[in-house]
């Protein structure tokens, strides 16, 4: 079972394609080469929602889709929610 994808290799964040429970081994697939990820959830990710891929500290910037989608306003453990919580846009962090 696929649980999230990354559309580049760049990413740093994966996109749940199910609601993932927290505590969860998680398989990914990187679409730009069809490598098999791995993650573990510390929280849940809902479906649509974006897993940390890696740590961050705040002024990192998180990468989806190959872009710049904002910089970290709160620090991110690998396997948290990536949400308005604790990216911001760059335009208004």
């Amino acid at each position: 079972m696929i649980h999230f994808l990354v559309h580049d290799s760049a990413d740093t964040v994966g996109v749940a394609v199910v609601d993932i429970a927290a505590g969860t081994e998680c398989v990914g697939r990187d679409l730009s080469t069809n490598q098999s990820l791995t993650a573990k959830t510390v929280e849940d990710i809902p479906l649509g929602h974006k897993l940390a891929l890696r740590d961050f500290s705040e002024g990192d910037t998180a990468i989806k889709y190959g872009c710049e989608i904002g910089k970290v306003v709160k620090p991110i453990r690998t396997g948290q929610l990536v949400h308005v919580h604790n990216l911001k846009t760059k335009r208004w962090a």
